[in-house]
C-alpha cells in the first residue's frame, strides 16, 4: 500500500468521476466503493467514497457535498509518451476551454490536470521552448522541439 494517497472531494459525482478517470488509463481500476449508512450526513445507501487506481497510483474520491471545490492550485500531472497520447487525453478531459493554458486543463468535475510530454523537463531548460510553451493551451511536442532548436 502506498503511504500517501490523493483524496478528492466531490459533491455527489465521486463514482462517476472514478469510473471516467479509470476509462482513460490502461492500468486502472475501481478498488472499492463504500456507502453512507443510516444516521450519516447523506442518504443511506448513496455512495460515500470510491477507492480507485490510475496507472498504479491510488486515489480516494469522496461524495462530501458542495462545501469545497477544486482549484488549479492542485492538479494531476500526466507525463505522456507522445503527441497522440496528449491529444487523446486532452480531447477526453478538457471541459473548460477558458481554463486551458500551458498544458493545464480543467475536466468536467472541476479537477485540473497537466497533460505534458515526458520530455518536458529537458525542453524547459531552453528559453525559446519555454516562451513557445507560454503561447500554447494544449502542448505541441513538435513546436516545442522546433523552438528549442531555434527553428520557430
Amino acid at each position: 500500500m502506498q503511504k500517501i494517497t490523493t483524496f478528492l472531494w466531490f459533491d455527489t459525482q465521486a463514482e462517476e468521476a472514478a469510473k471516467f478517470y479509470c476509462s482513460l488509463f490502461k492500468n486502472s481500476k475501481i478498488e472499492s466503493t463504500s456507502h453512507y449508512g443510516e444516521g450519516m450526513p447523506a442518504k443511506a445507501g448513496t455512495v460515500m467514497s470510491v477507492t480507485f487506481a490510475l496507472e498504479g497510483q491510488t486515489f480516494v474520491a469522496l461524495n462530501g457535498g458542495p462545501h469545497f471545490k477544486f482549484t488549479p492550485a492542485i492538479s494531476l500531472f500526466v507525463s505522456c509518451e507522445d503527441q497522440k497520447e496528449i491529444d487523446t487525453l486532452w480531447e477526453k478531459l478538457s471541459a473548460d476551454p477558458a481554463s486551458e493554458q500551458c498544458g493545464w486543463l480543467k475536466d468536467r468535475f472541476g479537477l485540473s490536470w497537466q497533460i505534458v510530454p515526458r520530455i518536458l523537463n529537458e525542453l524547459m531548460h531552453n528559453g525559446a521552448a519555454m516562451q513557445e510553451l507560454m503561447k500554447m493551451k494544449k502542448l505541441d511536442i513538435a513546436r516545442l522541439q522546433q523552438a528549442a532548436l531555434g527553428k520557430t
